[in-house]
């Protein structure tokens, strides 16, 4: 009797399959630099076998510092075929903080871009440097694939998140995970055979990573975008004739500050946004600013992976809506009694899906703290779910304000606030208070000069007297990592 089976799913699959099936198709591209899928897989196969001349063996940790480049794809593709795993680090980081990485994940080797010696820690490992002296290093390297196994449920990288609270807590992503998550975006978003998308969100991120790697494992073609520039992306998009593309709401409200009346895309017919919700003015202008490319706005996180997603068909009917769950995801909304809530009534929400993380590395106690026993993981988010299933994120549990024992959700207010003229974006948090625990204070950016008392007339008539701010603070800028999330935390901390 033949038992179902078959090769384990591995993110260097991909890269092996089209390296064989269209070898003379372009994978990459880098500015002036091109790799086509032959080269991208023999390239790949040179970093395994270097890293193997190392001493690596199975299962060891390989840091990379990098930006959006060339080589993120052959050096990931790499890391896989010779059986270890990737540890990404924010090129951001100072010296102290990538130390505390390579360290926690246990790296034995760093491969960093030579512009970044600056966060290049002095520590006892191995080092590669990304420029001159790593070409030689891969030309000397045999060009074999090793095919070291893999499972498929091990971790292909450890994803080291912000460290809202205390350090950085180290994600493990397995291969399994991963895979699958390039094959449904590659359904949903059009990142197959034959098209074109951007590497516009940095790799080292995990939304930025799936959705760039996503077209090279499923046959399509990725551009990089070193740093995000408006005008930069938009002649990139009409040069590469990009189909697909993912970003940020920073990235839409970049380009709406930098060029309001975008010139016609001929080829792009879709755009995915993702890391916190789109703000329905900005939605709105995006399909002003892009008539005739559909609007998907998906939700997710580091931990879960993508959980949710809101098709072209009801972008506009629902705007403020992240949509149903994604493929082979299951949902749950919970009160504070950890029950089910009914529709219209906010939980926290909970997701169980084959694209969940392992759980975080070397830390059973924080893995334990957010996941049920029978495999359900929460984000910390609070939602509500309509009477037709649509999920709305209302705000990060973290996040909610109790003003005088009442709940405030920073983001009603917020979409509110941005509805005013004056205000390009804001940000709503609850500060200490003597009298009512917490007070709600806006941070505000503008296109004007923005008084109090017009913006607090202006709220006073579409908002409850308990949600109007009892302060409005003018910033320059919003903080944000690089996913594009405000950092509310570091508002708090404003003196």
């Amino acid at each position: 009797m033949l038992r179902p089976g078959g090769a384990d799913l591995t993110i260097a699959g991909g890269i092996r399959e089209f390296g064989r099936a269209t070898p003379d198709v372009i994978a990459v591209r880098d500015g002036d630099r091109e790799l086509t899928y032959a080269a991208l897989d023999e390239r790949s196969s040179r970093v395994a076998c270097g890293l193997l001349a190392l001493g690596l063996r199975h299962g060891d940790r390989v840091a990379l510092l990098c930006g959006n480049r060339l080589e993120y794809p052959e050096i990931a593709a790499g890391i896989a075929k010779a059986g270890l795993v990737l540890v990404p680090v924010n090129p951001r980081l100072t010296s102290p903080e990538v130390e505390f990485i390579l360290q926690h994940s246990g790296a034995r080797a760093l491969l960093a871009d030579e512009a970044l010696l600056g966060a290049v820690p002095d520590v006892p490992i191995k080092k590669i440097f990304i420029g001159p002296s790593y070409e030689t290093w891969i030309g000397v390297a045999k060009s074999e694939d090793p095919w070291i196994p893999v499972d498929e449920r091990e971790p292909f990288c450890i994803a080291y998140t912000a460290g809202t609270t205390g350090d950085p807590k180290g994600v493990l992503i397995s291969h399994r995970s991963r895979c699958l998550t390039f094959y449904a975006a590659a359904l949903e978003w059009g990142l197959g055979p034959g098209r074109r998308t951007i590497a516009v969100a940095p790799m080292y991120h995990g939304a930025g990573f799936a959705f760039a790697y996503a077209a090279v494992h499923c046959g399509g073609t990725v551009s990089m975008l070193r740093s995000f520039d408006p005008h930069r992306l938009l002649d990139m998009i009409d040069r590469d004739g990009a189909q697909s593309v993912f970003l940020v709401p920073t990235h839409a409200q970049l380009i709406r500050a930098a060029s309001p009346a975008v010139k016609k895309l001929k080829t792009l017919d879709t755009l995915y946004f993702n890391a916190a919700a789109l703000p329905k003015v900005l939605k709105e202008w995006v399909f002003e600013a892009f008539p005739g490319v559909g609007v998907h706005e998906l939700y997710g996180s580091t931990e879960a992976g993508v959980v949710t997603n809101l098709r072209p068909p009801d972008a506009r009917r629902k705007a403020g809506s992240v949509g149903h769950p994604w493929f082979a995801t299951e949902v749950r909304v919970v009160g504070g009694d950890g029950r089910p809530v009914g529709p219209g009534e906010p939980g926290e929400l909970y997701s169980r899906s084959p694209y969940l993380m392992n759980g975080y590395h070397e830390n059973p106690a924080a893995t334990a703290a957010c996941t049920t026993p029978d495999g359900f993981l929460t984000s910390g988010d609070i939602v509500i779910r309509d009477e037709e299933g649509f999920i709305s994120i209302v705000d990060r549990i973290k996040d909610v304000i109790i003003t005088g024992g009442v709940n405030v959700y920073p983001r009603d207010v917020e979409e509110v606030l941005l509805t005013h003229p004056s205000v390009t974006e804001c940000a709503v948090v609850g500060e200490p208070d003597d009298r009512w625990g917490e007070r709600v204070v806006a941070y505000l950016v503008g296109r004007a000069p923005l008084e109090p008392g017009v913006l607090d007339a202006f709220l006073r008539e579409r908002l409850a007297g308990f949600k109007v701010p009892k302060q409005y603070r003018a910033v320059p800028a919003l903080p944000r990592n690089a996913a594009g999330k405000i950092l509310k935390r570091e508002l708090r901390s404003t003196p």
